[in-house]
């Protein structure tokens, strides 16, 4: 699970050179999606494979070629409903006289663009980029795409209204009467979108997409959601991939239950191994405590305090949830996000004197967490995916044992469970990843990374036949490919250019922890 846009803090833009529109002809040998392993309809398919993606520069990147492509609402009976449509995009190979093959990435989430992602990753790896066609896609459900609409910016700040660690019985029933309301938003604002708002048919979009191309075998690169993403593509179209590349896994051999069940765990532990004693180090900066106890214990105190006396910026009201958000945003990639999260930290320790930037960067920090949109996708994907415990009294007792033990994340667990729970039943076929019919997969995963955690990126690697995988040591980012680690870049580039596999599992140690902003110079 990954948040629903680029990190909070500033990084640099993404620019290319504007690439000429082009109708791509589809050759009619590659273009038709074969049946997946699991089986699936043939008929009714024409309309679909027999269609030209009108390529035209980007709006929003014009590196980029964009094109919209018609879909089924059900792949499972198309021609069922009306049709949707999927927001695609591509960037050429800059060396075509060594052009390889096409490359498809996806974003995380789910509910995260990955329609412009294609320009930063070229960007990034430029040798990649002269050997592969990159292309990229909004999920159905989001973007560009035909999109889903469950609630408004206001009904879905009051999902996160209050303080999820208060465990009385009106607190407790707060929490499940805004859940339910969110499953009867979407159903009332989107209708049966939501019931076809699933993995398995993403990546029969995704076969679609690759058809139209025309390629016979696509290569693959996924972060965090796209890791499930690109796992159930493998496993049902396995002879179309060639290559594949999943960074920060999720357990996806797994039901979302069981791989959400382990964040609240390894969110605490980044926070409070990595991110506490990171900031205590720079005390001098921050002025937040000299040690990691210390730290902790004034992050609690200004948490208990903004239960008592909420913060108001303008239209936003900064509570203790809101504090835990952004806090645990924060932890996902440390180069990018802990000095502004810091920053933010200690201005809320003097408010009354923060100066206008500091007022700015909070603002930012605690009003860019999850949008509608995101949720949107997010929570239609992970319910509907696979089954979900209907017992509301076990998920009440189990949240207060994790708000508990591990409250960052734990303390919001019964929210976003008791949103599968008043979930109608999914009719989304299950799918078993095991790797059968694959070539070799490479795996990326730090040991401490806050949203797909270690342990499960281990049970998915086991699960996965003949798969590698990388563990970056002491480190705990989320998302290891093009992350300023040069071990990880030669790995992957290798695989992806070459062709070159590990013999064995491999490790690459961490890249050094940022230094604050303000003594860099």
């Amino acid at each position: 699970m990954s948040s629903s846009r680029k990190p909070r803090w500033p990084v640099a833009a993404v620019s290319g050179v504007v690439a000429a529109a082009v109708a791509t002809a589809v050759a009619p040998a590659v273009a038709t999606p074969s049946a997946p392993a699991g089986g699936g309809p043939a008929a009714g398919l024409s309309r679909y494979t027999g269609q030209r993606l009108d390529w035209q520069p980007c709006d929003r990147e014009p590196s980029l070629q964009c094109a919209a492509m018609t879909v089924p609402r059900d792949w499972h009976h198309p021609g069922t409903g009306a049709d949707l449509t999927v927001e695609v995009s591509r960037h050429r190979a800059t060396d075509p006289a060594r052009r390889r093959g096409v490359l498809m990435m996806a974003a995380g989430g789910p509910g995260a663009s990955g329609l412009t992602r294609p320009a930063g990753f070229v960007k990034a790896s430029p040798a990649v980029g002269a050997a592969y066609d990159v292309v990229g896609f909004d999920q159905r459900g989001f973007g560009s795409s035909s999109h889903a609409t469950c609630q408004t910016d206001a009904e879905f700040s009051d999902f996160y209204a209050g303080d999820f660690r208060d465990r009385s019985p009106a607190a407790v029933q707060g929490v499940l009467d805004r859940s339910r309301k969110f499953v009867k938003d979407c159903r009332k604002r989107s209708g049966d979108l939501v019931e076809y708002l699933t993995t398995d048919q993403a990546v029969r979009d995704m076969d679609l997409f690759r058809a139209l191309l025309g390629a016979r075998r696509i290569s693959y690169y996924g972060p965090s959601y796209a890791t499930w993403l690109g796992a159930y593509y493998a496993t049902e179209f396995p002879q179309h991939v060639e290559r594949a590349v999943l960074d920060s896994n999720l357990p996806f051999h797994e039901t979302w239950q069981q791989a959400e069940l382990g964040q609240p765990k390894s969110f605490q532990r980044r926070f409070e191994q990595d991110f506490l004693p990171w900031i205590a180090r720079y005390d001098a900066v921050y002025h937040y405590g000299s040690t990691a106890a210390e730290a902790k214990a004034t992050w609690e105190a200004r948490r208990k305090a903004l239960h008592d006396h909420p913060i108001t910026i303008g239209s936003l009201t900064i509570g203790p949830n809101q504090l835990d958000n952004a806090t645990l945003q924060g932890m996902y990639n440390a180069d990018r996000q802990w000095d502004g999260l810091a920053s933010v930290l200690a201005a809320l320790e003097h408010w009354d004197t923060a100066t206008p930037a500091e007022r700015r960067l909070a603002q930012q920090a605690f009003g860019d967490y999850l949008s509608p949109g995101f949720a949107a996708t997010y929570f239609p994907v992970t319910c509907n995916d696979t089954p979900w415990s209907r017992d509301l009294g076990h998920w009440i007792r189990r949240s207060a044992q994790d708000t508990k033990k591990y409250p960052l994340v734990g303390a919001r667990e019964l929210a976003y469970a008791a949103t599968c729970v008043y979930w109608p039943e999914s009719a989304a076929p299950r799918v078993k990843v095991t790797g059968k019919g694959l070539p070799p997969t490479l795996m990326l995963n730090s040991v401490h990374d806050p949203a797909t955690y270690y342990e499960g990126a281990v049970r998915a690697h086991r699960a996965l036949r003949g798969s590698r995988l990388v563990t970056v040591t002491g480190g705990g980012d989320h998302g290891q490919y093009q992350n300023g680690n040069a071990c990880v870049d030669r790995i992957v580039d290798a695989y992806l250019l070459h062709g070159t596999v590990p013999a064995h599992d491999a490790t690459c140690p961490t890249k050094p922890l940022p230094v604050p902003a303000r003594q860099r110079h």
